[in-house]
């Protein structure tokens, strides 16, 4: 409770509560989330709202890891996005997050974050594998095999047979040459050597046009709007006769 309080880019809990021999938990309401955006495909994002996301989702990730957290089950489903656009992280529960790395037989993985920046630029999933198999196979054919030098202990356990790399340009065609640039850094193996939160912040990508803008706000159906008023707030700490009568 204490995080979400704290924190601008986490959902806040509100309230909880006993029921039965369990209890419920009583969070914000926010409106949408970004599996919404991505079942938008009729009206994809564009490169500064892309920008604007992504600031969103690393400073968010930020303050987890500076106070030793990990989520663990970062998804589009559970990144949140409010009546005004503005995007929380949700679902801290402690469900094993199953990265792609463990198909390489790893023992220590990240969160599984890094691939977002390639799903709002496609506006679709990055690696959407059905089961183990295809999955490493998706991620084989964006990122290539695995050399012993990457991976030395877990090399023998790979398809034998497995695609070239494909270029990231062609994964994400019309982007700017420093968002590829920041995503490379982002899927780099192994996980060591990728790019930590703090150093994205400082890379060309966020310094050059276009600049993040603002953001959409979401309406039901996967349809979302520019922000040109102020939206309704729903006051969710009064009681319900009162928001209706604010609303009518």
């Amino acid at each position: 409770m204490w995080l979400s309080r704290i924190n601008q880019y986490v959902v806040e809990l509100k309230d909880v509560f006993p029921r039965g021999a369990g209890f419920v938990l009583v969070f914000e309401y926010m409106f949408s989330d970004l599996s919404e955006v991505f079942r938008n495909s009729q009206r994809p994002l564009t490169a500064s709202q892309v920008k604007g996301y992504m600031m969103l989702l690393l400073k968010g990730v930020a303050f987890c890891h500076e106070n030793s957290i990990m989520h663990r089950d970062l998804k589009p489903a559970n990144l949140l996005i409010s009546s005004t656009g503005h995007l929380k992280m949700a679902d801290f529960s402690l469900v094993i997050f199953f990265s792609p790395k463990l198909l390489y037989g790893a023992r220590k993985h990240d969160e599984g974050w890094a691939a977002f920046l390639g799903e709002l630029l496609n506006n679709s999933i990055l690696f959407p594998g059905e089961n183990d198999i295809e999955l490493l196979w998706c991620v084989l054919r964006v990122l290539g095999t695995p050399n012993q030098k990457v991976w030395p202990t877990t090399i023998k356990s790979l398809l034998k047979k497995s695609p070239p790399p494909n270029s990231l340009d062609e994964i994400v065609p019309d982007t700017s040459s420093q968002a590829v640039d920041l995503l490379k850094k982002f899927l780099v193996s192994p996980t060591k050597q990728s790019i930590s939160t703090r150093q994205a912040f400082l890379h060309p990508y966020f310094f050059t046009d276009p600049h993040h803008s603002e953001l959409p706000i979401p309406q039901r159906g996967g349809k979302h709007r520019q922000c040109m008023h102020t939206p309704y707030v729903f006051p969710v700490d009064r009681p319900l006769h009162e928001r209706l009568v604010d609303r009518v």
